[in-house]
């Protein structure tokens, strides 16, 4: 996981019912940042056991090309992904039990393509009875973070009756059924096809990673929401966005290179 506390400062504050969580990375920890980011980047895009294997069987350049081919290449996508990446990573450390399943990113058609449907769907699963509590999540990731972005990003939680749809739960179903997570998968299959997916049993999570201070526009669109679900709004503010995203891909192509 990304250690977050170990290169921001991190400020947490209630908005109503709502939950606002702002993150801040430090000028002095911005090389912890990089360094912290790019440990975990590639198990997003390859399974560990994947690389290790073309370590074993074919050696360090193929290793590296492997992993180098998978990521993206495009700034814009690029951007998309660790925004995801970071959403993923921050409810695995602090999402209050929930934790996102399968690293999606693994199963991209293209590498310079958006994947479709909800951008991480986070699970909580109630120890005695099996069932499951959703965290539906939009990721937004840009330099200049606008009242607009945040806009579209609830327009996002809001689809579906502000469900996670039925195509992203079969989608995660089906990838934990192939990595042979049976109980999980059928825990998800009950909640779609034998016991419903209640709203109390969904929250929403906005995550915003972005060059400018989220702080305000985020505390302004949980105060102006209207609707029935639990919010939280959790921001990375990174000056100079656009530079540290490529000095993260730079270094995890480094770090392949030289393992």
């Amino acid at each position: 996981m990304v250690n977050f506390n170990g290169w921001c400062d991190v400020v947490d504050q209630q908005v109503g019912n709502h939950l606002c969580w702002v993150m801040t990375g430090q000028s002095a920890s911005m090389p912890t940042g990089i360094q912290a980011t790019a440990a975990i980047v590639s198990g997003h895009y390859a399974s560990e056991e994947r690389v290790a294997r073309a370590l074993a069987r074919l050696g360090k350049p193929a290793a590296a090309a492997l992993i180098e081919g998978m990521l993206p290449t495009t700034k814009a996508i690029r951007s998309g992904d660790l925004g995801e990446i970071y959403a993923t990573e921050w409810i695995n450390a602090h999402g209050a039990g929930y934790c996102v399943p399968i690293k999606k990113l693994r199963w991209r058609d293209h590498r310079n393509m958006a994947m479709r449907g909800e951008d991480v769907i986070g699970l909580l699963q109630d120890p005695q009875t099996q069932r499951l509590s959703f965290l539906k999540t939009e990721a937004k990731s840009r330099n200049a973070l606008t009242a607009q972005v945040l806009t579209d990003a609830r327009a996002g939680l809001d689809k579906d009756g502000g469900l996670p749809s039925a195509h992203a739960l079969s989608y995660i179903s089906s990838r934990l059924f192939e990595l042979g997570n049976m109980a999980l998968a059928d825990a998800i299959d009950d909640a779609q096809r034998e016991h419903g997916i209640p709203a109390q049993s969904v929250r929403h999570l906005l995550f915003t990673f972005s060059g400018n201070a989220p702080e305000a526009l985020l505390t302004a669109s949980l105060r102006a929401y209207p609707g029935p679900f639990n919010q939280w709004g959790v921001g990375l503010h990174v000056d100079g966005h656009v530079a540290f995203i490529g000095a993260v891909y730079d270094r995890v192509i480094a770090d392949a290179n030289n393992a």
